[in-house]
């Protein structure tokens, strides 16, 4: 049933294994996923999107109480000719290398793909969200997930403050991190790209704004947010061309910026498809 190309390895039993001990430091240091351009996937959805996504998997290793379960699994997401490695692991091992509990029982090791700017292609009518110093993994990965389902041609990471391929980023991104184009870069670079390509810049500001169903989003067009605590920066608010803002009708003056940034793309996905019809 597993026609693919696999090396099978010997029971893994020991944590000082040089093979567990690269998992762990990817597992723990942002650094060492830069510096060996690796990252580390688990969950079915997750490295189903990551496959989806023709992300390179380097190795997987595999609980081995769970060989039949793991193997069907990727018998059925994997490229036919894929050359990878699979590593069976030993109870006490899978327990220190899975970052997340209830895993099915792999974690794959996987080559970190890496979104240009100058590579960059958009559409004539793009809408692309711009982040500025998110903060959060948790949010920056729920954010992720509303930018796929909403077909967000691209995301621009400015001045980023956590690490792209963070395993919370992964987790609460659904794997949508692998999916989407996403581009880490200064906020000038972000600009000059967008100011180049005439895309309108709408900022979330809480002053000198308009409700953010005020705004015509038909056109092609940048939506940019900014972190709970501190909002956008002056580069931002005085360079776009429309400060928008969400209504309040409670005592805060602020929500969840994945939640903010969901119902600002929304409104422009509800407009365009106004505009279709």
């Amino acid at each position: 049933m597993f026609a693919r190309k696999i090396v099978l390895s010997e029971l893994i039993t020991s944590l000082q294994n040089p093979k567990i001990k690269q998992i762990l430091r990817l597992q723990e240091k942002a650094s060492e996923r830069k510096k060996q351009k690796l990252t580390l996937v688990e969950g079915k959805i997750e490295i189903a999107m990551a496959v989806s996504a023709s992300a390179v998997i380097q190795s997987v290793f595999y609980l081995q109480s769970k060989e039949n379960e793991v193997k069907s699994f990727f018998a059925k997401q994997l490229p036919k000719h894929a050359p990878i490695n699979f590593w069976a692991v030993s109870e006490n091992v899978f327990a220190k290398i899975a970052y997340r509990e209830n895993s099915f029982g792999a974690v794959c090791v996987v080559q970190t793909p890496e979104n240009r700017l100058a590579n960059l292609a958009l559409s004539e009518n793009a809408l692309v969200l711009v982040l500025e110093s998110v903060e959060k993994p948790g949010n920056l990965g729920a954010i992720l997930r509303t930018a796929d389902a909403a077909g967000i041609e691209a995301v621009f990471l400015c001045n980023r403050q956590t690490d792209l391929f963070n395993p919370n980023v992964i987790r609460a991104s659904l794997g949508c991190v692998f999916t989407q184009k996403i581009i880490t870069c200064t906020n000038q670079d972000a600009f000059d790209f967008l100011q180049n390509r005439n895309i309108q810049l709408i900022a979330t500001a809480l002053s000198a704004s308009v409700p953010y169903t005020a705004v015509n989003y038909r056109k092609p067009t940048a939506i940019i947010m900014g972190t709970e605590a501190r909002g956008l920066s002056d580069f931002w608010l005085e360079k776009a061309h429309q400060n928008i803002i969400i209504p309040m009708q409670g005592r805060i003056d602020s929500m969840n910026v994945s939640v903010a940034t969901a119902i600002v793309v929304f409104e422009a996905i509800r407009q365009r498809a106004l505009n279709a019809c």
